[in-house]
């Protein structure tokens, strides 16, 4: 079932500004790998251009710039299912079939991912909070209640998603 789109314009640019946004976050992941990998061999040289001073109480500082670098590193590939699962319905809804349970199986993915995405905020916070605290470097950090409603209500719309898919399973099937 096929219909004309109302906006096939913005939908082209919203599959466009997903790749992008895809291809962005393996881009990012990739250089701030590379820069953990370069604070590792050459420490010196990587802090001093990131402009931390070499002195005996710089040990933490580094330490809690490279726990935040991994986690980083980590955020990459929640990010990347969610961006994946996002593209896909943005394909069903080319397509004019939004409606369907695959739909709800990716935003309910879509969901844990970004639950994922929350909790290492959190642990970005406690190294904030904890190794980074008496430092030059100020991340600033700070919790949302925006971002955890975020993640219910895709929990939420994956249901409705599975509710009505099924619905409409159930109406095709008595016609």
């Amino acid at each position: 079932m096929v219909r004309t789109q109302a906006f096939p314009s913005a939908l082209s640019a919203s599959r466009m500004a997903v790749r992008a946004l895809i291809l962005g976050n393996l881009l990012f992941g990739g250089l701030v790998f590379a820069l953990l990998v370069a604070s590792l061999v050459a420490e010196d040289w990587v802090m001093r251009g990131l402009g931390v001073r070499s002195d005996g109480n710089s040990a933490t500082l580094i330490i809690g710039m490279r726990m935040v670098m991994v986690i980083g590193i980590a955020s990459v590939p929640f990010t990347y299912v969610v961006l994946t699962r996002l593209l896909a319905i943005i394909e069903t809804v080319r397509l004019g079939d939004p409606f369907v349970a695959e739909n709800a199986a990716r935003l309910k993915t879509a969901a844990w991912a970004l639950l994922g995405l929350e909790v290492l905020h959190l642990a970005v916070g406690a190294v904030a909070a904890g190794t980074l605290s008496n430092t030059q470097v100020d991340l600033d950090w700070g919790f949302s209640v925006t971002r955890w409603l975020a993640v219910l209500l895709l929990f939420v719309l994956a249901q409705v998603f599975d509710d009505g898919a099924r619905m409409r399973d159930d109406l095709r099937g008595t016609v």
